[in-house]
């Protein structure tokens, strides 16, 4: 197993487990340092965390090796899921809920980790990118029960492979048993202001019905 240093955070709001946290995950090649502006447009309440990704790569990082765009080295993406957990473990102790928001590469990451464990968070949005299929991580029937989804696509993406993101569509509509959310945007690979008005609501919707327990 490979060894990563303990994570970059930027975080928004105070340091309180009292409250629900929200962790966004950056795309491949970027940061912590982007993503967290993110949570300026979303609701007031949770503690909001950006890690940066554990694999440096073209001036930024990355969540996993790829054997292609959106497809996960599957032995990568384990380590990284093990490496992620421990952090997440330290912050929010099981009782705190925790979502989940990543985009494009961090997409695929958030997918992974609800894939590779449902019942440990409240849910999870995967803007602008795949799950990961064929990577080591259960994609069965019914997997995600219950889970919470909002997946978020534009229909002029070029970056992520058309055929994962209907794939992706398709499990978590048709497949995942999930509840899920979906919104088509008519746009390219970016966050447009009609779906962070989506992000946005399906969000609060969500934070209202968690509470904190220990």
């Amino acid at each position: 197993m490979t060894t990563f240093a303990p994570p970059v955070v930027a975080c928004r709001g105070e340091d309180d487990k009292t409250r629900p946290l929200v962790v966004l995950l950056h795309g491949r090649g970027s940061d912590e340092t982007d993503i967290i502006a993110l949570a300026d447009h979303l609701p007031a309440g949770p503690v909001y965390a950006a890690p940066r990704a554990p694999i440096a790569e073209g001036g930024g990082y990355a969540w996993f090796a790829n054997r292609g765009i959106g497809r996960p080295v599957a032995a990568s993406l384990t380590d990284t899921m093990a490496w992620f957990r421990a952090w997440l473990d330290q912050l929010a102790p099981p009782g705190r809920p925790v979502v989940l928001v990543g985009f494009s590469g961090g997409a695929a990451f958030a997918g992974g980790l609800i894939l590779d464990d449902p019942s440990r968070y409240a849910g999870a949005a995967i803007l602008y990118g795949t799950l990961p299929f064929d990577a080591g991580v259960p994609t069965t029937s019914h997997r995600l029960s219950g889970t919470a989804v909002l997946v978020l696509h534009g229909d002029a993406d070029v970056v992520i492979p058309r055929e994962l993101l209907e794939r992706t569509w398709t499990y978590l509509h048709d497949g995942s048993g999930a509840t899920t959310t979906g919104f088509r945007d008519p746009g390219g690979h970016g966050l447009s202001p009609a779906a962070l008005g989506e992000l946005r609501r399906w969000l609060e919707a969500l934070l209202a019905s968690q509470t904190v327990t220990r």
